[in-house]
């Protein structure tokens, strides 16, 4: 039989595939434009039928049913990294965080032991192989090799991503549904003029020929768009954004000095504009791979020149750096910042950045992001221990190797200048300087 005939044979609608689902499954699905919504509304609709079902994914990107109080014991959503929407309902009670290194992602896929996986594909080749898309990659398969059910939704606007196991054939799924439909967007971020500063204090320290990392966030975009006069760049990061995008288009990275990977954008995803989706489709430039590739420190370390660049919401006068939670506040999630920071210190010629914005804006007015002492249940994503430069608009801290209390010095140099006295007050009273 020719996969065409399977492919027919397979073919159900949403609700069909739904129905697949019974009480007590765990599934898993990739994050935000690889999602299958229209499955997941399906499952939805069968709440007062369903107990104990359990979604792991993150990065959502679509306003679920099932993030809803009222879907606690009927269907729960466990969350690898918040995104926009599961963030908007963690008051709701019925998202649970989970921690762990991206690096870490074939163990989660283990630990989780998914019966069924579900995820949205491109259109299959000629050959009847199916692309994960441009999240789906992540982990899709292994995903999908340790489930015992495989649901996928084929949809025309999905990029065909080229890479390592970057495939499905349609004889690997148990059903396929087809619905066409735009996939999410993450738009460029307004960038202010504090985070416009910080991008020029590190691209000035990027060197050409480098291989770069970018998380997610404003301050990354405005490093990127401050890269255009450096040349031969290269990528190795979890994410290709909508800056990594812009420079390619105009040469800037290429990498054509790579000495790992050279000449590929090597990435385990990509979330961004429409035009970034339709410049990844079919691109050979690219070599998608699975985050535990991807993301290994064992791996990135491999590029010579490494720059990893991420964000934080605060940093503590050692240099403790907290990106995923304020106070016991869960924000988005672990990720893989420490990873590239790790990588990026074992690489010849690595450095790594994070970076934020001195002050941030509350209801009880202006507050330092340099703090003496973190609001409690402040969670630690990257220790002092491994950290190289922190930088604000005020400047660059360099921590490496460094005693505490020229760590403190120079933390307090980046703060803003109206809390500078105060945390220099605070260190002394805590025995720091």
């Amino acid at each position: 039989m020719d996969w065409q005939e399977t492919y027919k044979k397979k073919l159900v609608t949403a609700d069909q595939a739904a129905a697949l689902v019974k009480s007590g499954d765990n599934i898993s699905m990739p994050g935000g434009p690889s999602q299958p919504i229209d499955i997941v509304n399906a499952i939805c609709k069968r709440k007062d039928e369903l107990k104990d079902v359990i979604f792991t994914s993150g990065l959502s990107m679509y306003p679920y049913d099932l993030f809803k109080a009222e879907y606690k014991g009927h269907i729960g959503f466990y969350s690898i990294f918040l995104g926009p929407m599961e963030r908007a309902f963690a008051k709701e009670g019925n998202v649970e965080q989970m921690s762990y290194h991206f690096s870490l992602g074939d163990h989660i896929v283990r630990k989780i032991q998914s019966n069924i996986y579900m995820i949205e594909v491109s259109s299959p080749d000629d050959y009847g192989y199916m692309s994960f898309g441009p999240i789906g990659v992540y982990n899709g398969d292994i995903g999908t090799r340790y489930a015992k059910t495989v649901i996928v939704q084929v949809n025309k606007e999905t990029p065909r991503v080229l890479g390592r196991q970057a495939f499905i054939h349609v004889d690997d799924v148990t059903c396929i549904v087809e619905n066409d439909h735009p996939i999410a967007e993450i738009p460029e971020m307004p960038i202010s003029d504090e985070e416009r500063k910080i991008g020029e204090l590190i691209a000035e320290r990027i060197p050409d020929g480098a291989t770069i990392q970018c998380g997610l966030g404003a301050v990354s975009d405005a490093v990127v768009n401050m890269l255009d006069s450096k040349k031969d760049l290269g990528v190795h990061t979890e994410m290709f954004t909508n800056g990594m995008y812009k420079m390619a288009l105009k040469g800037v990275i290429n990498g054509r000095r790579k000495n790992f990977h050279t000449g590929k954008h090597l990435c385990a995803f990509s979330v961004g504009s429409r035009d970034l989706y339709k410049y990844l489709d079919n691109n050979p430039m690219f070599e998608f791979a699975p985050i535990t590739y991807v993301n290994s420190p064992f791996t990135v370390y491999k590029n010579d020149n490494m720059v990893a660049i991420n964000n934080i919401l605060t940093a503590d006068l050692t240099g403790q750096c907290a990106s995923e939670s304020i106070g016991h506040v869960q924000y988005s999630g672990t990720g893989g910042q420490a990873d590239y920071v790790r990588g990026a210190n074992a690489s010849k010629g690595g450095m790594n950045f994070l970076a934020t914005a001195s002050t941030a804006q509350t209801k009880s007015g202006k507050v330092s992001k340099i703090v003496c002492n973190f609001k409690p249940g402040t969670v630690i994503t990257t220790p002092r221990s491994d950290i190289q430069y922190i930088v604000t608009e005020y400047g660059v801290a360099n921590l490496w190797l460094e005693s505490i209390p020229k760590r403190v010095s120079e933390m307090i140099k980046i703060a803003h200048p109206e809390f500078r006295e105060d945390l220099k007050r605070e260190a002394k009273e805590a025995g720091l300087i």
